[in-house]
C-alpha cells in the first residue's frame, strides 16, 4: 500500500488572521498550532504534507511556516483558487468567499494518488488522532466497490470554548462505529448549565449530551474521494449558484453524506479522548498557550523543536 500523506487546509488563514504575518504564536519559541499537528503527524508515521493555501500567500506561508517544516518531512503546496471551476461556470461578480472545504480538497487532485488524512490548519487534534488516522490508512483500502474512509470524532465537551459558541458536526453512528449521519450545528454553547444548540439566534435551545461525538474536520480518505468531489461539483454549482451566489460553499461532509446515502462508502469513526484546542475567540489564546506549555512540561512535546 502507498504511504499516506497529510493534507492541511490553510487557504483561509490569511483572511482569518488579517494576513499571515499577524499569526499569533502559542509558545515563546514562536510555534503556531499547526507546528504541533505536523509534529504529531511525523511521529505517527506521515512523511509528506500538502498545504492548501492561497497563491497570494505563498511567499509569506513558506517564510512563516513551510520552510521551517522542510527539515521534518516532504512539503508540497497546492492553491485553492476561486476561479478553479468546471468548464461553463464563472465566479459570480463580486464574490470573494472561497468555495468551501470540498473545493479545497479538490485542489489536490493532481498531487494525490495515495490515501490521505485531511485537517484544518488552526485546530489542535492531539497525538492520538494522528496515530489512529495513520494506522487506519495503512491497514484499510477500498474493497468490494465500497470506499473505506475514516473520521476522528471527539467528545463534544472536549471541543467547547468558554468564550462563546462553536460550530460542530454532531455524528450519528451505528453499533459498529460507522458514521450514519452528521448534523451540522452552527451555534453550540454552554447554556443554563447544559450544552445546547440554537437555530433561531437564541430564541429556543435544544440540549445536546456532553459526550456526543462531533467532527472536527479530521478525515481519512482513499484517493477515490477526489474523483467524487470533481464529479459532484458541477451539480452543486447548478443547484446553489442561482439561490446563493455570494456565499454557497461546497462542504466536504456534505459529499461524504451523499456517498453514505448511496451506499458507496463507509466511514469508521475513531474516537479520541484528547481535548481540542483552537483560538476561536481572542480570549481563547491564553488557554491554548497554557495548555501547550503544560503538555511540554509533561513531556508530550519538547520545549523547542
Amino acid at each position: 500500500m502507498k504511504q499516506p500523506v497529510l493534507v492541511v487546509m490553510a487557504a483561509g488563514m490569511g483572511s482569518r488572521y488579517g494576513g499571515l504575518k499577524q499569526i499569533d504564536p502559542v509558545d515563546k519559541e514562536g510555534h503556531i498550532i499547526m507546528d504541533f499537528s505536523v509534529y504529531d503527524a511525523v511521529k505517527a508515521g506521515f512523511k509528506k504534507v500538502i498545504f492548501i493555501i492561497k497563491k497570494e500567500n505563498e511567499a509569506d506561508f513558506k517564510a512563516a511556516i513551510g520552510d521551517r517544516l522542510r527539515k521534518h518531512l516532504d512539503v508540497t503546496y497546492v492553491f485553492q483558487d476561486l476561479k478553479n471551476l468546471p468548464e461553463g461556470y464563472e465566479v459570480p461578480e463580486g464574490r470573494v468567499k472561497p468555495w468551501g472545504t470540498g473545493h479545497a480538497v479538490l485542489s489536490c487532485i493532481d498531487e494525490i494518488d495515495e490515501p490521505f488524512a485531511v485537517i484544518n490548519a488552526d485546530d489542535y487534534y492531539g497525538a492520538n488522532a494522528f496515530r489512529m488516522a495513520y494506522d487506519f490508512l495503512t491497514q484499510n483500502q477500498d474493497e468490494d466497490g465500497i470506499y473505506r474512509y475514516m473520521m476522528v470524532g471527539y467528545k463534544l465537551e472536549n471541543t467547547l470554548t468558554e468564550n462563546g459558541h462553536v460550530a460542530r458536526g454532531v455524528c450519528v453512528t451505528d453499533e459498529e462505529g460507522h458514521l450514519q449521519k452528521i448534523h451540522e450545528r452552527t451555534h453550540i454553547e454552554r447554556h443554563e448549565g447544559n450544552v445546547a444548540y440554537t437555530e433561531d439566534e437564541g430564541k429556543t435551545w435544544t440540549a445536546l449530551p456532553q459526550d456526543s461525538t462531533v467532527s472536527m474536520n479530521m478525515w481519512g480518505f482513499s484517493e477515490s474521494i477526489l474523483k467524487e468531489l470533481k464529479a459532484r461539483f458541477p451539480k452543486f454549482l447548478e443547484e446553489n449558484l442561482p439561490v446563493n451566489p455570494m456565499k454557497c460553499e461546497y462542504f466536504l461532509p456534505f459529499v461524504v453524506d451523499e456517498l453514505l446515502g448511496e451506499n458507496k462508502a463507509t466511514v469508521k469513526v475513531l474516537k479520541s479522548m484528547d481535548k481540542w484546542y483552537g483560538v476561536t475567540y481572542k480570549e481563547d489564546k491564553p488557554v491554548v498557550v497554557a495548555a501547550i506549555q503544560r503538555m511540554k512540561d509533561e513531556g508530550l512535546y519538547p520545549q523547542d523543536f
